[in-house]
């Protein structure tokens, strides 16, 4: 026979301590009638909620979203008449996601865990609350502040029991993670929960039956259209990622190439002045016969470092090809431009990649060339022939002997060196 899991034993313990901790408080002190009603109209709208699901945690974790009710209801009927409507409540649900097939692995242990949770901790709240409710009736507010407190009290013992669980079940195990989970908690929707509770249980307890119906709609509206706009903020942030890593070179950090044929088309036509630099590690193959690829992937790293950092945000980095680069440099000055490769090619010579080989620290001198191409994009000269421009300007200074810059303004070409 197999096991169980430490995490489904605590799911079991908790549903059986639930239940006598409810039988404590036998009989229930409420109106049959009453009870059976307010607790319809109750599971209806928490079953309607059970659709609105957020993941939490590395896959399997995860909760109902929305504001839970169960705080008024404790204090309507107890934790028996809270105990008896999440049995019905919980298994409607596990019940209905296993008909669907949309059940988790852990389905069973799961609700016998939201039963056992929700009447403990609510227990402690019905508790806290009928306490101190004599006093609270005296101070300004009183009924609403004492909801808040109890609302604090239990959304603390959920969050710890959760964390708890969570933690035997793997989802969480770092404090990290802790950290992570209770930034996610929120003294508004402590608010909001205390709030709502108060004034569904004096809905119940004054017989207005219409407010109630009409108070758990329009909180149901609500909170679905912030869970429409929540999985559009989702949809977006996951859109922009992989955006981000169709036009990302993950080795450097900078843009790629498809990034640079974008950027082109955009360019195209504008009549801007800019100038195109082509870049190129001198004897790049070298470096890798006599390292090796990681070690010349370091060198890559290294080379683009230093023009990330000479760049402005204005300007625009790619990662062309292997150890090729190619730079937009906006809102400069033929001259500027100038100074600004004959600056990175200095860097570049005084500065030699350091790394790791062997397991020893080792120095990696290299340089590197460049070539320029400076003019007006216009129709007449589209992005894509000035790249042609700079890549020849690039060769030449290679053939020159390299470690240069050759560059052109469209008329005429200079060497430096």
């Amino acid at each position: 026979m197999q096991e169980l899991p430490t995490y489904k034993i605590f799911d079991i313990g908790l549903f059986i301590s639930s239940v006598f901790v409810a039988l404590l408080f036998v009989p229930l002190e409420v109106d049959l009638m009453k009870y059976l009603m307010v607790s319809s109209i109750y599971l209806v709208f928490s079953i309607i909620y059970s659709s609105l699901r957020i993941q939490y945690g590395n896959g399997t974790g995860s909760y109902d979203y929305g504001v839970n009710y169960s705080q008024s209801l404790a204090l309507f009927a107890g934790p028996l008449g809270l105990l008896f409507f999440e049995i019905v409540h919980r298994f409607i649900i596990f019940f209905q996601r296993t008909y669907a097939k949309t059940a988790d692995e852990d389905e069973l242990t799961d609700t016998l865990y939201n039963i056992g949770s929700f009447t403990l901790y609510h227990t402690v709240g019905y508790l806290f609350f009928f306490a101190l409710y004599p006093y609270a009736q005296s101070i300004p507010f009183g009924f609403f502040l004492l909801f808040f407190v109890s609302a604090i009290i239990v959304s603390w013992q959920a969050d710890t029991l959760l964390l708890f669980a969570l933690y035997l079940s793997g989802n969480i195990r770092t404090w990290s993670e802790v950290v992570s989970f209770f930034k996610k908690r929120s003294i508004l929707d402590t608010g909001k929960v205390a709030i709502t509770n108060g004034l569904l249980f004096y809905f119940v307890m004054e017989n207005h039956w219409d407010m109630l119906i009409v108070f758990f709609i329009m909180n149901y509206i609500v909170s679905k259209s912030f869970l429409s706009k929540h999985e559009t903020i989702q949809n977006e942030l996951e859109r922009d990622r992989f955006r981000e890593m169709a036009y990302t070179d993950f080795m450097t950090g900078l843009s790629n190439r498809a990034m640079m044929d974008k950027q082109m088309v955009e360019i195209n036509g504008t009549n801007e002045v800019l100038a195109i630099v082509v870049a190129d590690i001198d004897k790049f193959k070298q470096i890798n016969d006599s390292y090796n690829h990681a070690i010349g992937d370091r060198v890559i790293q290294h080379f683009a470092d230093i023009l990330k950092s000479h760049t402005s945000e204005e300007d625009c980095v790619f990662r062309s090809g292997g150890e090729e680069f190619t730079l937009f440099l906006r809102g400069r000055s033929y001259e500027e431009c100038l100074e600004f490769l004959e600056s990175i090619r200095s860097d570049v010579s005084a500065h030699p990649a350091i790394v790791e080989h062997n397991g020893a620290e080792a120095t990696i001198p290299y340089t590197a060339s460049f070539g320029l191409y400076f003019n007006k994009m216009t129709e007449e000269l589209p992005m894509e022939r000035a790249y042609i421009y700079a890549d020849q300007l690039l060769l030449e200074a290679k053939d020159l002997g390299r470690n240069r810059v050759n560059v052109s303004d469209g008329q005429r070409v200079l060497i430096h060196s």
